[in-house]
């Protein structure tokens, strides 16, 4: 049907008149006459206020199409406010905490759920929390499964397997008494161990002390099964770092305490060598929320999360520049260090080793220093650094990873590639395996080197522990993207998970341990 047939006159084009665009722009255009609306608050009519109030209209649109909005209508919030308080409530730290624990949070935070966020996001990825991981401890080691279940293997002198027992056992062993109960953290020390659950409770076992003493024998007493530490029920702790003299546990706020080795205030506090009672850190990180400790064998590190950006302290022991101020002074409170404002270097992960530390940052940067024996730090020599230094030798590689020991580094790159460097005993660099028995896999490294026996394995690895005690044989364990545990190095108490021949007392090739992580 046409236009002519249907009456329709025919619309004659050619009589519009020709106007300029400025005219049809300007020309006034009838308005219609709006029905008043009165919204929330005290808006203009007819005029929906999103940008006034979006989380109440966000309530009422998740209300509208019937879908839970998981938070009360709030005047004040921005949609990324919003946002990032529905993020935060998806972690497993902030969905227990009550409203006025999280509004505490908030202020330590820096009064923002952005901030909330930023600090609850970094804690997750410095330390695999609620992610499966492997502690190669001194002589024994532990391994975490995604779901939380623990297995441990290796020496068990003191009961530090957990298994009721101080029988050494190769074979990865699962902790039974733990039914029931989901891991998420775990720390291993000599002749002891602490694991952290997901409702932030500590259990530890094996020698009945926090630290080991400066002269004479302590923790003689033996606790062979996880046991809750009353002391630390009133805390919630999502992390716990081992040192030879003393323990520090990390509460969820990004609280730091400390147990044992007071004596002469080198934490701040003075206690008995042998109290159980946890002492705050006080000083510069008493407001200042912190995500990650890092232990060695004298001193502390931590990872705190402030407005401006991520910072490390330091304290304890300065012998050999390892607090990183530019000298080897002790320091009874924690200290910022502020090379890292120079380098203009935002940290991610920290590593305390037993006399050096590392750091990796946000461009994907390694910094290390302290003590540089056996080549430790990276730089191509053995000289000590007091300041942290980058390594430029991985000036091409974009780290995501670091784990130090005794003066043993390895570094862990975007693409899964592992790099080490550091003291060659126990042959727990990885480095020289063509074959058991040949090549010196004991030697030395200077400089970082790619370590090829886990670039054959063929999986991205995404965690590397290696132990951290001047008392024993190291070993290295590789944990893969998909949940696969590789273990190196010293075997001699089983602690690799790998039965070993009669006459072997290492492993040089990275092996795979029977256990699956995921």
């Amino acid at each position: 049907m046409d236009a002519t047939t249907s009456g329709t006159p025919t619309v004659q084009y050619h009589n519009i008149p020709d106007q300029p665009i400025t005219a049809i722009v300007a020309a006034p255009v009838s308005a219609f006459l709006r029905q008043v609306r009165h919204c929330f608050g005290d808006s203009t009519p007819g005029e929906f206020p999103l940008a006034a109030n979006p989380s109440i209209v966000l309530h009422a649109t998740c209300s509208f199409f019937r879908q839970p909005a998981n938070f009360a209508p709030d005047y004040e919030l921005s949609i990324s406010e919003l946002a990032a308080l529905d993020m935060c409530q998806r972690r497993a730290i902030f969905k227990p905490m009550t409203d006025e624990e999280r509004q505490s949070l908030k202020h330590r935070c820096g009064g923002s759920w952005k901030l909330v966020l930023r600090f609850l996001l970094a804690g997750e990825a410095c330390c695999r929390r609620e992610k499966s991981q492997a502690i190669a401890g001194p002589g024994h080691s532990i391994a975490v499964t995604s779901s939380g279940a623990v297995y441990s293997f290796g020496s068990n002198s003191s009961g530090q397997l957990g298994h009721g027992n101080t029988e050494e056992d190769w074979r990865p062993q699962q902790i039974r008494s733990l039914q029931g109960i989901r891991i998420i953290q775990a720390a291993a020390g000599a002749g002891r161990t602490m694991l952290i659950s997901d409702a932030g409770r500590v259990y530890a076992f094996g020698k009945d002390s926090f630290g080991e003493a400066e002269y004479g024998v302590q923790g003689t007493k033996l606790v062979t099964t996880p046991q809750p530490v009353e002391s630390l029920k009133d805390i919630f702790v999502v992390q716990a770092a081992i040192g030879n003299f003393f323990t520090a546990v990390l509460s969820r706020e990004g609280r730091v305490y400390t147990f044992s080795w007071g004596k002469d205030s080198k934490l701040g506090h003075k206690t008995e060598p042998n109290d159980v009672e946890p002492q705050p850190l006080l000083g510069a990180l008493e407001n200042i929320p912190v995500v990650q400790i890092a232990a060695g064998y004298c001193y502390l590190l931590c990872l705190a999360c402030q407005p401006s950006g991520m910072s490390v302290y330091s304290v304890g022991c300065g012998l050999g520049g390892k607090l990183g101020h530019g000298s080897r002074t002790d320091e009874k409170y924690p200290r910022l260090i502020e090379q890292f404002q120079l380098l203009n270097l935002q940290p991610m992960v920290v590593a305390a080793g037993a006399w050096h530390a590392a750091v990796v940052g946000r461009d994907g940067r390694v910094c290390t220093w302290g003590w540089g024996r056996y080549g430790c730090l990276g730089h191509g020599n053995e000289e000590c650094e007091s300041v942290p230094k980058v390594v430029e030798a991985l000036s091409d590689v974009k780290a995501v990873h670091v784990a130090t020991g005794d003066y043993t580094t390895f570094v862990v790159s975007d693409d899964g590639d592992v790099y080490s460097f550091g003291c060659g005993e126990s042959a727990s660099l990885g480095h020289n395996t063509a074959g058991e028995g040949q090549g010196n896999r004991h030697a030395n490294v200077l400089s970082p080197e790619l370590v090829m026996s886990l670039k054959q394995v063929n999986e991205r690895v995404v965690q590397i522990s290696l132990t951290n005690s001047i008392y024993w044989n190291a070993h290295t364990f590789a944990l893969t993207e998909s949940g696969k545990l590789y273990a190196f190095g010293a075997g001699d108490k089983g602690q690799l998970g790998i039965e070993l021949a009669n006459n072997q007392t290492e492993r040089g090739k990275p092996e795979r341990v029977d256990i699956d992580l995921n």
